[in-house]
């Protein structure tokens, strides 16, 4: 029951900051949601830094990991709000945006991951 209160928490605080920064963000480009992109990139290098820094050991505990990653990670990266806003572009006819997002996303989000786990080993 301790863990799902720690996803609970960090996953409410997630969502909170992903909504903040995507209603910021997302108006500066018409076809471009960049809050949504920033943090799902941004989550996706803390997702590498987190797991990097649990890989090393005792850096972190089992309640920790629980709380940022499946809690705060997962609600601040979102997969559902991505395939809307993917699906919005497709419906309106915008194929470069859609292929940029898509593409940039995939790309992008799995180098974060990796820079994330490199940036742990510095550390």
């Amino acid at each position: 029951m301790k863990q799902v209160f720690l996803v609970f928490v960090g996953g409410g605080v997630g969502s909170a900051l992903r909504f903040l920064i995507s209603k910021n963000f997302n108006p500066l480009f018409k076809n471009f949601f960049l809050g949504t992109y920033l943090s799902n990139i941004i989550g996706c290098l803390m997702i590498g830094v987190l797991l990097g820094l649990f890989s090393k050991g005792k850096l972190l505990t089992e309640n920790q990991m629980i709380l940022l990653v499946a809690g705060f990670c997962g609600g601040f990266t979102t997969f559902s709000t991505f395939a809307f806003e993917k699906y919005s572009l497709l419906k309106s006819g915008e194929l470069l945006y859609f292929s940029i997002y898509m593409l940039s996303s995939i790309v992008v989000g799995v180098l974060a991951v990796g820079a994330g786990i490199w940036l742990s080993r510095v550390v």
